[in-house]
């Protein structure tokens, strides 16, 4: 009797570091329950890893920020290509750009089952300048590929971005499902107890300005000005293909005036959340920040702003404050609160680990949407299982 052949998930994700540091925990879940994984993507840092891990890699040119229409077309052609030759049983697009070209692909190679992920609605649906509002248009067009696809769900990080498309029309009901951001290894992510000295306030993300890095940088300011001792620090990288980042230049300049320190991209963020006192994330909106969730794992009290998103982690007086969006003032006072009074931090910090526990870790995302697999494959998941594919 020959061999029953593993059912074929495709991940395609933009780029190969938000594959490792995002979809890892899913891809080993799927691959421990019998898939056989691949991950279409940009490579450039995590190439080797990933296939380390045992999963096939597929090199795809996305192109961040791309807005030449021949160049975008291309990275549809490589799709289709990929899609035409592996034959997945499953393709799950993971982020906007992924779920349009994705779902176009999947619609003209006849992909049996599709699972979309908005990981937030993110530049496209913030930005009210006229090309901001001509881009919009031009993606919700786009998007009619999502609804038009006979097996297909649509995952969404919070509910609040769920109804927004359903509203407009772009994704029926039926077929959407909320699961609350891409898990935490609450193995990895424990509480330490604060180290001892000047609080430090740690905002980590990659240097845009739609993170809220401007208003924290004027927090900052009024921290010192008001003679609050804080160490405000940045950690992150600076993403010179999104619209909004903030330049290096600039980043430095606020460092050698003492406002902030600047520490870069780090690896090890539960050790910059163990050498943190308070986690602050002013962004004017998310999916659902995984650094919120990964600092509440660690239980440190949380600083965002009242948007879809953070909303779903940041409990309000419970685990941490939420503060209007682009409202530097209100964000000072919040910070200032929490600077001085440490035993409010080790309550909120405590709560928010609970909450984490209970409600986000990556077991329950995987197994959430490893659910939604089975339901599209119309079969159980354990161990090998029958194929679609001739």
């Amino acid at each position: 009797m020959a061999p029953v052949a593993k059912p074929r998930l495709l991940f395609v994700v933009a780029e190969d570091w938000v594959f490792w540091l995002h979809r890892l925990d899913l891809a080993r879940a799927a691959r421990d329950e019998g898939f056989e994984v691949l991950v279409a993507t940009r490579v450039q840092d995590y190439g080797k890893q990933i296939e380390d891990e045992g999963f096939r890699l597929l090199p795809t040119r996305f192109r961040r920020g791309g807005r030449h229409p021949w160049q975008e077309l291309g990275t549809v052609r490589e799709l289709i290509r990929h899609y035409r030759h592996t034959r997945p049983d499953i393709v799950h697009h993971v982020a906007l750009k992924p779920v349009l070209y994705g779902s176009l692909a999947a619609r003209l190679t006849s992909v049996p089952a599709v699972v979309n992920t908005f990981v937030g609605l993110g530049s496209v649906f913030i930005a009210n300048n006229w090309k901001g509002r001509v881009l919009r248009s031009i993606v919700v067009m786009g998007l009619w590929w999502v609804r038009t696809l006979p097996h297909a769900r649509t995952i969404f990080q919070n509910g609040e971005d769920r109804d927004r498309l359903v509203a407009a029309g772009i994704v029926e009901r039926a077929q959407t499902v909320v699961i609350r951001g891409s898990g935490v290894d609450i193995s990895k992510f424990t509480p330490l107890p604060e180290i001892p000295g000047v609080p430090a306030v740690v905002l980590a993300s990659r240097m845009l300005g739609d993170k809220g890095v401007g208003e924290f940088v004027e927090a900052a300011r009024l921290l010192k000005e008001r003679g609050i001792h804080a160490k405000c620090v940045l950690v992150g990288m600076v993403d010179k293909e999104n619209p909004s980042h903030i330049p290096e230049s600039q980043l430095l300049a606020w460092q050698k005036a003492g406002v902030v320190e600047w520490w870069g991209h780090k690896e090890d963020m539960a050790g910059v959340f163990a050498a943190a006192h308070v986690v602050v994330l002013p962004s004017y909106r998310e999916g659902l920040p995984r650094v919120l969730l990964e600092a509440a794992a660690c239980a440190r009290p949380l600083v965002a702003t009242d948007v879809p998103g953070c909303r779903e982690i940041v409990r309000n007086g419970e685990n941490g404050f939420l503060v209007p969006p682009k409202d530097s003032q209100a964000l000072f006072r919040a910070i200032a609160t929490l600077v001085q009074d440490p035993a409010m931090r080790v309550r909120m910090g405590c709560r928010g680990r609970e909450i984490v526990v209970s409600e986000f870790s990556a077991e329950r995302v995987a197994r959430e949407t490893l659910a939604v697999y089975r339901e599209l494959l119309g079969r159980p998941l354990s161990g090998p299982c029958a194929s679609g594919r001739a």
